[in-house]
């Protein structure tokens, strides 16, 4: 089984052993990026963040884009108080150039990641992608779930919050 092929079957596996992401993964287009993150209570931080970065407007566009979606978990992976410190409206800077870092301009499926080294995203700046038997990485996060679709995009979820 050749390296991306392999990759793909690791994401498959991962995306199907969460039962929460699952779920929205196996209906079809429920509505915008942000509705159907706001519909997943694994990704509350996510929204809060998304709507503290006034975001929303964008994430709800016609789009398409692919959005690398960090779970509530990993948002507690970063130093505590970071997440509180970013939601203030001082740091909205900051937080709006962190959550585009996660934002890719058009629609890239799992098939598509996995060919990818890198993907420039709306920040401005690429993130690095690895595809391997382990599965696939987009700097040091693995995606954990792949292709939930969205009327305007798919999201990938990831277990790791992306700093550029």
């Amino acid at each position: 089984m050749n390296v991306f092929k392999h990759a793909l079957f690791a994401i498959a596996l991962a995306g199907a052993s969460s039962a929460a992401l699952a779920h929205n993964h196996e209906k079809k287009e429920t509505g915008t990026i942000v509705a159907v993150a706001a519909g997943n209570p694994d990704f509350s931080t996510l929204v809060a963040a998304v709507k503290a970065a006034g975001l929303v407007d964008t994430l709800n566009s016609a789009g398409p884009f692919t959005v690398f979606a960090p779970t509530n978990a990993a948002f507690a992976k970063l130093p505590a108080g970071t997440v509180e410190s970013l939601l203030k409206p001082e740091n909205k800077a900051k937080l709006t150039a962190i959550l585009t870092y996660h934002v890719v301009a058009g629609k890239v499926t799992a098939a598509d990641v996995v060919k990818l080294k890198s993907a420039d995203t709306v920040n401005g700046k690429a993130v690095k992608i690895m595809a391997g038997h382990h599965g696939v990485k987009v700097n040091d996060a693995n995606v954990t779930a792949t292709d939930i679709k969205a009327s305007n995009g798919v999201i990938h979820v990831i277990d790791s919050v992306l700093i550029p």
